[in-house]
């Protein structure tokens, strides 16, 4: 920030200077026209001396015939609206707010004019941001192809332009505010967690110690009470240190929300997610509403919505869930990448090619250390060129172009069907002879694909045909055993996601495991200064 009113100070005394042979009488106006007008007819981009104007900036006092806007009243709501972006997880100080007070009373003609161009670049790029995010999710991640909320630039300086003459600034921040139900109570639990940290600094810390069971009594049960009080787990006005009922009631909420064994019972695991602090659960909610700008909201007929941070797949029309159910996803070191693509058809009694990475990485030593691990596992050696070889004719230390591909049948690792959608990454859902991990709370086990609890519903309701694709009709197809595709009538839209907070069906926010470690990237990207040229230049 410091460097962009360091700029603005030298543009300003550049602009004056071009102004030297006419006398100032007082309207900015003057200046807004004899400073801007000239380098918008010789340039695209204006520059003087190390500061940049951008061209969005440009065009809103071309269209008004170089006239200012930035009256008391406009101005004073401005800062109201730049103050408020805090609410939304953003910093105001990138608007330029500290710098916009500091010049409220302007009294100079290049105190003036800078006022008058800095409102004006602060609000434009704010409402850019509550829009579709400060931050591009692209460079954080190269998968990331999700829709965006999009405007035309032109429609869209005129909308702003409109608003601020109208004196409607504080409506067209909150129209430029994403509309889904989700961003405005992600939004309060933001304000009401700041409250916390306000007026706490910090939630009480539990000791380490011996495991806390219900029953028990124990001074630390007080700690642990008070805790789960300030954020509206359970009501206050008891201080008792015995582990009572509603206490346990509350910690095993805690528990299911955070993504832990629900027993009740506060050990290693739960007193370390207790007791992390406000402040990361702050961030933790400025990454989500920074998540959420991202997103153009679609109405759609019927998709398939992979929670990867929350380990659940959910079919859904329209706005409603009608079925969920539990997955497995990728292991931080093979993490399932964040992408959308459409669901084409299903496989069923697949067949299985391992991929390159888990050739060379896991099965290959596997084959050195144990050459029975073929013939246990029903894998079959081929050539490049797709001919059986015999495993004793093949050099394992350096095997060279070779395929390994497991025959269909309840080992699989693909189990019994895959849910496939075209993807550059080779990413599917699919069933798994390995369920029993379905039980465990956190669930990064694969090598980037989705293992999928109870896949054989989620393909009827995706094959959506009671003719053809009854339930007997599906167990009749996996019976025989032989390896097909099945088309679906329609593709269905399959959205592969990542956000960790929860919101239950109360309303309350909660918290997951940022099993991926995003969270941190979103937030070190949203506390960098906006660097030179600002993000307006190119309209």
């Amino acid at each position: 920030m410091a460097r962009r009113q360091a700029g603005w100070r030298q543009f300003m005394m550049a602009g004056l200077c071009l102004l030297s042979s006419t006398s100032w009488a007082g309207p900015t106006d003057d200046l807004l026209a004899q400073t801007l007008r000239p380098q918008r007819n010789a340039a695209q981009t204006l520059k003087i001396a190390d500061a940049a104007v951008p061209q969005g900036v440009v065009r809103f006092y071309e269209e008004r015939q170089w006239r200012a806007v930035w009256d008391d009243a406009r101005y004073r709501s401005l800062l109201e609206q730049l103050a408020d972006l805090q609410s939304d997880g953003l910093n105001p100080a990138d608007y330029g707010l500290e710098r916009l007070r500091a010049l409220a009373s302007a009294s100079t003609p290049e105190l003036q004019l800078e006022r008058e161009l800095v409102a004006t670049q602060g609000y434009l790029e704010a409402l850019i941001d509550l829009y579709r995010g400060k931050v591009d999710p692209v460079r954080l991640d190269p998968h990331w192809n999700f829709d965006t909320r999009q405007i035309d630039p032109e429609q869209g300086l005129k909308m702003a332009r409109e608003a601020v003459e109208s004196n409607h600034i504080a409506e067209f921040f909150q129209r430029a505010r994403p509309t889904m139900p989700q961003y405005n109570i992600v939004r309060s639990a933001l304000a009401r967690y700041r409250g916390i940290a306000h007026e706490y600094k910090d939630w009480p810390r539990l000791p380490e110690g011996s495991p806390l069971k219900p029953g028990m009594s124990d001074p630390r049960v007080v700690a642990l009470r008070e805790r789960l009080r300030i954020v509206g787990l359970i009501a206050g006005g008891d201080s008792s240190e015995t582990y009572d009922p509603a206490l346990a009631e509350a910690v095993q909420r805690f528990q299911r929300e955070s993504y832990l064994p629900a027993d009740g019972v506060v050990g290693g695991a739960t007193v370390r997610e207790l007791n992390v602090g406000v402040d990361q659960r702050i961030g933790q909610l400025r990454a989500n509403l920074e998540r959420l700008r991202w997103f153009l909201r679609k109405q759609r007929e019927r998709a398939v919505v992979i929670d990867l941070a929350g380990y659940r797949v959910l079919y859904m029309r329209g706005d409603e869930v009608v079925w969920s159910s539990r997955v497995q996803i990728g292991r931080s070191v093979r993490q399932t990448p964040i992408f959308q693509a459409a669901i084409s058809h299903i496989t069923l009694n697949p067949t299985w090619t391992v991929p390159p990475t888990i050739l060379r990485e896991d099965s290959l030593p596997a084959i050195r250390r144990d050459r029975g691990y073929l013939a246990r596992n029903n894998i079959r050696v081929l050539s490049a060129d797709g001919r059986e070889l015999a495993p004793g004719s093949v050099n394992w230390a350096q095997p060279g172009n070779i395929m390994l591909r497991q025959d269909s049948g309840d080992g699989n690792s693909l189990g019994r069907m895959v849910i496939r959608f075209p993807n550059p990454y080779s990413i599917y859902l699919h069933d798994t002879p390995h369920k029993s991990h379905f039980s465990d709370s956190q669930r990064a086990f694969s090598s980037g694909c989705i293992r999928v609890e109870n896949i054989r519903e989620l393909a009827l309701l995706l094959l959506d045909d009671n003719v053809h694709w009854r339930s007997e009709d599906m167990d009749k197809a996996l019976a025989d055993n032989k390896t097909r595709n099945v088309n679906l009538a329609r593709k269905v839209p399959i959205l592969i996601a990542y956000w960790t907070v929860d919101i239950g069906k109360d309303g309350y926010v909660s918290f997951k495991p940022d099993v991926y470690g995003q969270d941190v990237l979103i937030l070190k990207a949203l506390d960098t200064p906006p660097q030179l040229p600002a993000r307006l230049s190119g309209g």
